[in-house]
């Protein structure tokens, strides 16, 4: 009887961390794609510098298990996790003064060594960054997730239970469209706001001859927008500057804020501070 009651009592508390740590964060928003190679990780990356940068305190979760990617495109590759002077549980790993990151990256000592699990054990560990970790006072955190509408996104959103929305990311052809589809039907259906869709990967301009030409084409994102009544958040054009700060680790969106494409993620970053 003594061993029940302590066992509930230490779940207790847990629960109370999760609450706790969930309570200190204004605006949770989780960044989704329906299938992979669309460039979800790196408008997590930059919209999160782009808030920050704004002035906000940001979070970025990576609640991707099997491919974590976050560590490397903010430049903090083996950094681990480290319990702060005057406090019990680890807190997530500081990127700038005003931002900070979570990865099962920093919990793997070899980053070639495979994660293999099974559903609820990649829920245990979702569940302990929420509930374990112990998140400072912010503005947004940003959550990206692995592609599809499997164990990831689904465990965030059970636990995480006033999500101000989701981001859907796309590139501009129809068959990327066919899976982003059913994200959007996948938040709707879990009743979380869709706070829009950008289309990532546009229009490519000729370094030589200043063409522009699409290289992806296509008009599924128009026509999932009018569908389901949601708003284009932006259109970001290929860089390849993009891909080299990414494998770099570091700010597109600050270091090459003249670009075009940075221009862009600045305005989705500042429209989504307007619809919150």
């Amino acid at each position: 009887m003594e061993k029940k009651q302590n066992n509930t009592g230490m779940q207790e508390n847990l629960e109370s961390n999760l609450e706790d740590n969930i309570s200190r964060i204004k605006h949770k928003l989780i960044v989704i794609s329906g299938k992979g190679g669309v460039g979800k990780s790196t408008v997590s990356v930059n919209l999160a510098y782009g808030l920050a940068s704004s002035g906000f305190k940001v979070g970025i979760l990576d609640v991707d298990i099997h491919g974590p990617s976050i560590a490397k495109m903010l430049g903090i590759e083996g950094r681990t996790l480290t319990v702060p002077e005057g406090k019990k549980r680890p807190g997530p790993v500081k990127v700038s003064e005003n931002m900070f990151a979570l990865s099962i990256a920093f919990l793997i000592a070899n980053p070639d060594e495979p994660i293999v699990w099974r559903g609820p054990l990649k829920m245990g560990a979702i569940k302990q960054f929420l509930q374990d970790i112990e998140w400072p006072e912010l503005d947004f955190l940003i959550i990206d997730s692995p592609p599809g509408t499997g164990d990831e996104p689904l465990s965030v959103i059970q636990l995480i239970k006033d999500l101000s929305g989701s981001i859907i990311v796309s590139t501009p052809q129809d068959v990327a469209l066919l899976d982003a589809r059913k994200t959007i039907k996948f938040s709707q259906k879990l009743h979380v706001p869709v706070l829009g869709i950008i289309e990532n990967m546009g229009k490519f301009t000729c370094p030589h001859c200043g063409e522009a030409i699409d290289i992806f084409k296509g008009l599924g994102v128009e026509k999932a927008a009018k569908d389901f009544n949601i708003e284009i958040l932006g259109k970001i054009p290929i860089d390849m500057k993009i891909s080299e700060m990414g494998d770099k680790g570091g700010s597109f969106i600050d270091v090459y804020r003249e670009t075009d494409s940075a221009r862009e993620m600045k305005k989705i970053v500042n429209r989504i501070i307007e619809k919150l």
